[in-house]
């Protein structure tokens, strides 16, 4: 495998990256996901219900939209240079993401430190911002991940 993801010697605080990729979800997407993981909410899988809500139509599972945003972001920053997602420490979702929605996705760069028990790795904290076709905020993630140093030869 050819790397593509960053080197953690490439990430450097408060570098953004805008990501090429863009996503449009889909009915499909979202009932497909929600049965897949057990969520059989309404809000989510039932036309008819969710008309009832103060939304007014389904809305995408919330756990599909930040699969959808990290993986948006796998391209240009962690393809074959990622050890492990250690956790997320923040997620929120200030506005809603329906079925036709479109989304684009920028992620900064908050922090960036050497591993204390590992040479050839480091953390590196990421926040990952997901907008709309509006260009309105639909979820953020800070997320911490272990990346590789780019390989000595």
């Amino acid at each position: 495998m050819i790397p593509k993801g960053m080197w953690f010697e490439q990430f450097e605080v408060g570098m953004v990256v805008p990501h090429a990729l863009t996503r449009t979800i889909t009915e499909s997407d979202n009932v497909n996901f929600s049965t897949t993981t057990l969520n059989p909410a309404p809000l989510h899988i039932d036309a008819e219900y969710a008309a009832t809500t103060a939304f007014g139509k389904p809305l995408v599972n919330s756990l599909l939209t930040l699969g959808i945003v990290v993986g948006i972001s796998v391209h240009e920053l962690t393809h074959g240079t990622t050890v492990a997602n250690l956790g997320f420490d923040k997620v929120a979702f200030p506005a809603p993401l329906f079925h036709g929605d479109t989304i684009h996705v920028e992620s900064e760069i908050m922090a960036v430190r050497e591993s204390k028990s590992k040479p050839d790795r480091g953390i590196v904290t990421i926040e990952h911002r997901a907008f709309n076709q509006h260009n309105e905020v639909v979820c953020s993630a800070v997320r911490n991940a272990m990346m590789l140093k780019a390989p000595t030869s």
